[in-house]
This record gives structure tokens, C-alpha cells and sequence, in this order.
């Protein structure tokens, strides 16, 4: 099994990279593939970076949760261990995760939507999984217009039955390979965040449809965290309205492995 690097809390100065305006004026936006269309690029957001600290929950993960903070650390060996087939990930890692959700939260029923493997070019990868780095702009990966939209679009026949009840999604992430070094990943604890004057709802554009993420404006009374040397074996779960980040921590080793992780999305449902 493997072990966490890093055993004492490590906080970590750095800085992260907040949303600052619009190169156009207009409402933001994000094109999820490329190139997109007439000539545009492919966001319209300007950033800037703010110093801020990132503390260490290493030892002290019992003091957040899904509920309180929004986001939590669990241990979860998984039989997965590469994650270069699809297939596999798809059917096995998938079962893994719903088996993980339902018996952490008590939830009925788990629909996956999609996974993400952010992992550096290799020759013979999938070319699903090449060239996805660390997003290193704060973000949060769903509006709730956005979410409510994402359960009518793949629960189609229930959506209005599962929509009376309790719907949540949790993203899934984990390391592959190695702990982490480079580019941890960083979350904000969702009750430092004042919903109406730090999210800008976002446009963000598929070949086929459109959604909406929120880019979050800098406010001094965020609070972020990470897990310091997180393993294959532990997996962050992040609520929705949570703030995910991967930052530079430039105390990591200079020779140490590059980051790998795969994120897995899902709707968590009370009902079946």
C-alpha cells in the first residue's frame, strides 16, 4: 500500500489564480474543445494571481467532511492501478466508485457522467488521456442551473421523480501512480465562500449543447486546504459547490514525479 510522503502538517504560501474580468466585456466563457469556432479563443477570462496559504489537513481529516466543508479524505485501495483502459475504468473503476459512494453517503443510487485523466504525454496513451494538465485556475465545476440540467440530460425519464428528492454531485479524485508533488490539489471550504459576490456563472460550450461552471472572484475570507502527500490510495471527495485548484507548491521536490489523477463525476441520488 502506498504511503503518504508527507506526515506533518505542511502548509504551503503560494499563490492562486482568481478571476479578474473579461478580455471583451462580455459574460465569460469557456470552450471545452478545440479550435472553437469564427475565430475565437478559447476563453474569454482574464486572470489574476493572489498569494494565499494553503493548510495542510494531514492528521486532522476528520475536521471536514462533504456536509460541513464540502469536500473530504477517504481510504480507498483500488484495483485500478494504471488507468490507461477506458474500458476497464468505465466498468470496473466506475463500480468501485458507486460501491464507495453509496455506502460513505447512504445514497441509493449513482449515475457517472464522465471521468478526466489529467497525466503528461506519453507516446501510446489513449488519445482521450493525453495532454490534460492541472487546472490551475479556481473554479467550481458546476452552476446549479448547471446541475439540475446535467440530471434531465442523463437521467432523462426519472429526472422529474429524482428531482423531488435529494440530488448531489460528488467528483471522485485520486492520485495515479505516485503521491502527489507537483500541482496538489487545493479546495476551498465552501462556508468561506460568499456565493453572491465571489461566483460569476460561466459559459462553458460543447460541440453539442452548453452548461455553466462558476469562475470565483478573490475574496479575503477564503479558506483553501489540501491533503499534503496524497496517495493512490486516498481519493478527495468534492461536493459540487466546491472550490477545486491545483497550485504550485514550490517546497516539493524538484526530481519528483509529475502529477497523475483521475477525477470521476457523479450524481448521488437519496432514491432509486
Amino acid at each position: 500500500m502506498a504511503t503518504a510522503a508527507v506526515l506533518n502538517p505542511h502548509n504551503v504560501p503560494t499563490s492562486l489564480n482568481y478571476f479578474a474580468s473579461t478580455s471583451n466585456g462580455e459574460a465569460p466563457y469557456n470552450f471545452t474543445y478545440t479550435p472553437p469556432p469564427n475565430g475565437l479563443p478559447q476563453s474569454n477570462i482574464s486572470a489574476e494571481a493572489v498569494n494565499t496559504i494553503i493548510h495542510d489537513v494531514r492528521g486532522k481529516e476528520d475536521t471536514v467532511s462533504l456536509d460541513t466543508t464540502g469536500f473530504e479524505f477517504l481510504h480507498h485501495v483500488s484495483q485500478e492501478k494504471e488507468f490507461v483502459d477506458e474500458e476497464a475504468i468505465k466498468t470496473r473503476y466506475y463500480k468501485e466508485v458507486e460501491e464507495l459512494l453509496k455506502k460513505h453517503t447512504g445514497a441509493k443510487r449513482i449515475l457517472i457522467f464522465d471521468h478526466t485523466i489529467r497525466r503528461p504525454f506519453k507516446e501510446g496513451q489513449p488519445s482521450t488521456q493525453q495532454q490534460r494538465g492541472p487546472v490551475t485556475r479556481v473554479h467550481v465545476d458546476q452552476t446549479f442551473v448547471a446541475g439540475f440540467a446535467r440530471v434531465r440530460h442523463h437521467a432523462l425519464e426519472d429526472a422529474d421523480r429524482l428531482l423531488k428528492g435529494r440530488v448531489r454531485i460528488i467528483n471522485v479524485w485520486r492520485p495515479i501512480g505516485n503521491p502527489v508533488a507537483h500541482h496538489p490539489l487545493a479546495v476551498a471550504d465552501w462556508r468561506s465562500i460568499d456565493p453572491e459576490k465571489d461566483l460569476i456563472s460561466t459559459r462553458h460550450i460543447y460541440p453539442d449543447r452548453e452548461g455553466s461552471t462558476f469562475s470565483v472572484r478573490y475574496n479575503p475570507s477564503h479558506q483553501w486546504h489540501y491533503l499534503a502527500g496524497q496517495t493512490p490510495d486516498e481519493v478527495t471527495l468534492l461536493s459540487a459547490a466546491d472550490t477545486p485548484y491545483a497550485f504550485l507548491d514550490s517546497t516539493s521536490p524538484k526530481d519528483a514525479p509529475d502529477r497523475q489523477s483521475i477525477e470521476v463525476r457523479c450524481l448521488v441520488f437519496d432514491e432509486e
